[in-house]
């Protein structure tokens, strides 16, 4: 389908400048652009790109100010990365989904498999699961026993969902992802570890979406959550008994582990470690590899290892970088206060 300028405007509530009738059919990196593509601009690091861009139409941001002329036509909007956003979801939605049971599936007799529903090849629905509405389920995926999954869910290849779990509605849930593992629980004993059963579940929220080869360990007892709007991405680990605020997004090879809360609207960089039963707040920002040993305030900011406050780090991490040089100055005041002791001491 093809969409012109004036209409892509209207859709985003923007103001062309340019050619109205300037049309589009697909999307476009900036640098990447091409003739009958649409692009964004919001970074200003890639201003110097829409000077030379073949892209047809760019979304960028109103209060941009161009030094040079442009070829293509310029949609000025507020943000341009959540017009951007709504664009692409837009044309997602207008791709037709995929529904019906394969005949290479396994579907028990005792599941509940609502309508327009789709399950791949090889993909197995064990005893007493619901799938809701609109969901669909892709080749190799396993739901176990007991199993919930609400409307319009998103279960991609070679995803595991053990038994008892349950998933609200429009949740997504990337290959490979693992929800309702055993949670890591052992007691140590004369001979070894003795397992603790971990006789819980994990229970997902509506609009959750979850990374490629993400964790999600079952509880001890009662549950582990994950609330309404998170965001995990690829490689996360989210321990046993934890409880994840809403609409917090976690970046890459973080780990939570077990007991621990976190708070509502918090981001997390990649690679953040936080222990074991502590209390994060609402609107924590944690930036890339911070460790975290103990509790955090709401709205705080913290970086490092332990974590402190972001911008006590950054003065640290400048000082850090003159350690050598003040290090050979201390020496040579050391050996000037010795020299002097000497000469008083005559």
């Amino acid at each position: 389908m093809e969409f012109t300028a004036q209409q892509i405007a209207q859709f985003v509530q923007g103001r062309v400048e340019g050619d109205e009738n300037a049309t589009v059919n697909t999307f476009a990196k900036i640098e990447e652009g091409k003739e009958g593509a649409i692009s964004f601009l919001s970074n200003p690091k890639y201003t110097h790109y829409v000077y030379e861009t073949k892209s047809s139409i760019v979304l960028i941001d109103e209060n941009v100010e161009l030094e040079h002329p442009v070829s293509t036509t310029l949609i000025r909007v507020k943000n341009a990365y959540e017009c951007v956003a709504k664009l692409l979801q837009m044309y997602e939605s207008m791709k037709p989904k995929k529904t019906g049971i394969d005949p290479l599936a396994f579907v028990s007799p005792k599941a509940k498999v609502a309508e327009g529903v789709y399950v791949g090849a090889f993909a197995y629905i064990s005893d007493g699961a619901e799938v809701g509405e609109g969901s669909q389920i892709y080749p190799h995926a396993y739901i176990g026993e007991g199993v919930k999954i609400g409307k319009n869910a998103l279960i991609y290849p070679n995803v595991t969902v053990y038994h008892g779990c349950k998933l609200g509605n429009n949740v997504t849930l990337h290959a490979g992802c693992v929800i309702g593992a055993d949670g890591f629980g052992f007691a140590p004993g004369p001979e070894g570890y003795d397992k603790i059963p971990q006789i819980g579940i994990v229970t997902i929220e509506d609009d959750v979406e979850i990374g490629a080869n993400t964790c999600v360990d079952r509880s001890t007892m009662g549950s582990t959550y994950v609330r309404k709007g998170v965001k995990l991405d690829n490689l996360v680990q989210i321990a046993h008994n934890t409880d994840i605020g809403a609409n917090t997004v976690m970046s890459s090879q973080v780990g939570i582990a077990g007991s621990t809360k976190v708070g509502e609207w918090c981001m997390f960089g990649g690679q953040v470690g936080l222990a074991g039963h502590i209390k994060i707040g609402d609107k924590v920002g944690i930036g890339a590899q911070a460790g975290v040993p103990g509790n955090v305030k709401s709205n705080e900011q913290i970086l490092g290892t332990p974590a402190i406050d972001a911008k006590n780090f950054m003065k640290s991490s400048a000082v850090y970088k003159k350690l050598p040089e003040m290090y050979a100055t201390l020496n040579a005041m050391q050996k000037e206060i010795e020299e002097l002791k000497k000469q008083l001491n005559k």
